[in-house]
């Protein structure tokens, strides 16, 4: 090798060498920057934060963040900030005061966005504290409680308006015997809706409130059903509709029974209403791998794919003309879903038009303790 290629060499190692350690001086000089910026005690405390929390810099990145900030999706540990965030930042500075609003966070192109709270609060001319919490569920819980609000005023409009035009018929009617008996029974009738209406509005807001099932106790399975079948009787009576159960399992549960008692009376009197005369409804009850079923099974209309991710909303009415027929108010399949969850259970239905609903009713098997 001649004299020229070894100095060649020679300069550059000497070069990469140095290159390596400027980059290495200044990573260092970043980190204790960093560290300088927000001390090691100070980021514990973050860390031991429930709330989502970072610092943020004037350069609208973060100094520090904690994992739950990094969760909510409002920084990143590369420093990556929230567009929203560093804009409240700028405002908190701006204005020198603690500012706050709820930022709509994307995590990935199809999950739906998050409504995360940030209160973001000026620490001196070059950091803002950022705290967050997602509040996603608290306006959904908003969102449903203003929706059944006007969904219960919208219901008791209709029996109540129907009641006072009655009433008024038959005021100016009074002559004829055969027309106040004709419409006094559709008083009775409307009044019967209204009651139901009103003590499954009650019952839903109960169950909606957690404090539901107050008093478990085992209940024999087979028992409960039985008790379900025989409150329905006589509507299935009415219209000569046959009511076959199928017990197969002596399997006990644990629970509050009236609110088991009326799941279960619910499915089966929608099954009579929704099925044709002089035909039948099955109740099946099995258990296995801890599992107890019970499945309620008819031959009526069906219910259309479109309406089976809905029916266990309130007020949802798969055929509003029959509902108001039958007297049904949109919320008994609703009382049902919820019972399930309190009961820490599940309801399912599987029906085709035409052929027939299926819906079934699964609760934990309740074994005693050796």
């Amino acid at each position: 090798m001649t004299g020229q290629l070894w100095v060649a060499a020679v300069v550059g190692f000497f070069l990469g060498a140095a290159s390596t350690w400027i980059v290495a001086v200044l990573r260092r000089r970043k980190e204790i920057k960093a560290l300088t910026l927000v001390p090691q005690r100070t980021r514990e405390l973050m860390d031991a934060l429930q709330s989502g929390a970072t610092v943020v810099r004037r350069d609208r990145r973060s100094a520090y963040c904690n994992p739950q900030a990094v969760a909510l999706g409002i920084a990143r540990q590369d420093g990556a900030l929230h567009s929203d965030v560093a804009d409240l930042a700028e405002r908190a500075w701006d204005r020198d005061e603690a500012q706050e609003e709820e930022v709509s966070v994307q995590r990935g192109m199809l999950a739906k966005p998050r409504l995360v709270h940030v209160r973001v609060v000026p620490l001196d001319e070059n950091l803002c504290l950022a705290l967050a919490n997602d509040n996603t569920e608290i306006r959904a819980a908003e969102q449903s409680r203003r929706e059944f609000a006007v969904n219960v005023s919208h219901e008791l409009k209709t029996p109540v308006g129907a009641l006072s035009l009655l009433a008024e018929t038959i005021a100016e009617g009074a002559d004829d015997p055969q027309m106040v008996r004709k419409f006094a029974k559709k008083m009775r009738k409307e009044a019967r809706r209204l009651t139901k209406l009103i003590q499954e509005i009650i019952e839903i807001s109960r169950l909606q409130g957690g404090e539901s099932v107050i008093e478990h106790e085992v209940l024999p399975l087979d028992g409960v059903v039985h008790e379900a079948i025989e409150a329905v009787r006589l509507g299935a009576e009415a219209k000569r509709i046959s009511i076959v159960s199928k017990i197969g399992t002596q399997a006990t549960v644990l629970g509050d029974r009236d609110l088991l008692v009326m799941a279960l009376r619910n499915l089966i009197d929608n099954a009579i209403q929704y099925s044709d005369e002089q035909s039948s409804v099955a109740v099946a009850c099995s258990a296995a791998n801890g599992v107890a079923s019970v499945s309620v099974i008819d031959r009526g209309i069906g219910i259309s794919a479109s309406d089976q991710d809905r029916i266990f909303e309130r007020f949802y009415r798969a055929d509003p003309a029959r509902s108001r027929d039958t007297g049904g108010t949109g919320l008994g399949l609703s009382i049902v879903k919820h019972i399930a969850l309190q009961h820490s259970g599940s309801v399912s239905v599987w029906s085709e038009s035409g052929v027939g609903s299926t819906f079934t009713f699964k609760l934990n098997v309740h074994e005693e303790a050796e």
